[in-house]
């Protein structure tokens, strides 16, 4: 995976977000306090406005540069955790810029260790994790596809669970029967990696 391929990567994951604002934000505010949508879009909205001036002198910088745009610009819960995703996953790929399926792999796992570290939580408790560590497992074995399909099947798992973390965790059994925010954002930019990247040729 090149350096361009990175920066697609994370481009679309920007684009999705901010596209999916409102849909993100109906779906946290089922259980929790609806403005998961919102940071988010946000948090990407000034990635994007500084886009041209990001450090690309390898994908580990890039990548750590981003987390750092996302800690400090998505409020609420969602900028320390999807920022320290960016930067571990940064730094398990410092000095390299073209990247192998292995490092892919690496920097996924070294992102979902800083998720678990920075938000106390762990697969099961319906978060993020929940479709993230199922789409890096299927990644590892497989092709983005099947790892896309992977975490929508586990996302869409989440509507049995009741929350352990955030908001929605106050909300005990009420919070099942409904799926989990972060999981089906997770699932989304998934999908959307996937059909660009089948679009774009992309090597991987």
């Amino acid at each position: 995976m090149s350096l361009a391929d990175t920066e697609l990567v994370v481009r679309t994951i920007a684009d999705t977000a901010i596209e999916n604002e409102k849909y993100f934000g109906d779906l946290d505010s089922v259980v929790g306090d609806g403005d998961f949508g919102y940071s988010l879009a946000r948090g990407f909205e000034k990635l994007l406005e500084g886009w041209d001036d990001l450090d690309r002198t390898d994908a580990g910088t890039f990548l750590k540069r981003t987390g750092m745009v996302i800690a400090s610009r998505i409020g609420g819960t969602s900028g320390p955790l999807w920022g320290t995703a960016f930067m571990r996953a940064g730094g398990a790929v410092a000095g390299a810029t073209d990247l192998s399926h292995e490092q892919v792999v690496a920097m996924l796992r070294a992102a979902i260790e800083g998720i678990k570290a920075r938000g106390q939580s762990d697969v099961g408790d319906k978060t993020l994790l929940d479709a993230l560590v199922p789409f890096t497992d299927a990644l590892e074995a497989g092709t983005i596809t099947e790892a896309a399909a992977a975490a929508r099947a586990a996302a869409d798992a989440t509507s049995g669970m009741v929350a352990k973390r955030g908001r929605a965790a106050y909300t005990g059994e009420r919070s099942r029967g409904s799926v989990d925010a972060g999981a089906t954002a997770v699932a989304v930019i998934a999908e959307r990696i996937s059909e660009i990247w089948q679009k774009q040729g992309a090597s991987s």
